[in-house]
């Protein structure tokens, strides 16, 4: 069953942000725009690559009024001694969600049998309905600047209702407004 516009299931859960240790809730997802990226494991491979192209790009995601998460099923614990390691996650400012329980990584759907999450990107708009969804296998990495350009469309989708977003959509690019003048000239 797909996830798309379901709203998000309640959760609580430890993370690390900003050197400390915080709470992050189902409520923080809601009232802004949020990105949450699970990932399967901390001291990983593809993992650190992905974690710091968001980080070098949460600026410009917060300009957009974008929060962005990351999960993992490894604990708030983890997530601090990799940041505190690793000069690639040594640059994230944004929650780092220990899921632990697992019940995060269930909500979303992206549990694999292993115990760990698979490699999903979700985008909640501010009403906490997931807008969009990405799982992709393990050995391939995301692009920040791809997902920026899907949240802006997202953004663009719902604050003009009756127009879409084709396809390679930039901000400032045409849209479409279907209709049935349409049909079959595109």
């Amino acid at each position: 069953m797909s996830v798309i516009n379901t709203e998000i299931l309640p959760f609580e859960a430890d993370a690390y942000q900003n050197g400390e240790f915080i709470k992050v809730s189902d409520a923080n997802l809601k009232g802004k725009w949020s990105v949450v990226v699970f990932y399967p494991a901390d001291f990983t491979f593809v993992c650190p690559t992905e974690l710091e192209d968001l980080a070098d790009n949460y600026a410009e995601f917060q300009q957009m009024g974008v929060e962005v998460f990351s999960v993992s099923t490894d604990t708030h614990f983890s997530h601090k001694a990799w940041h505190d390691t690793s000069d690639a996650i040594g640059k994230i400012k944004y929650a780092m969600i220990g899921d632990p329980t697992h019940q995060i990584s269930r909500n979303f759907d992206v549990l694999r049998p292993a115990g760990l999450a698979d490699r999903g990107t979700f985008i909640i708009d501010p009403s906490g309905v997931i807008q969009s969804v990405e799982i992709t296998a393990e050995g391939i990495g995301r692009d920040a600047k791809e997902l920026m350009r899907k949240v802006k469309a997202a953004q663009y989708v719902a604050a003009h209702p009756g127009e879409v977003c084709p396809a390679k959509w930039k901000e400032g690019e045409k849209t479409l407004a279907p209709s049935l003048d349409l049909v079959g000239k595109i």
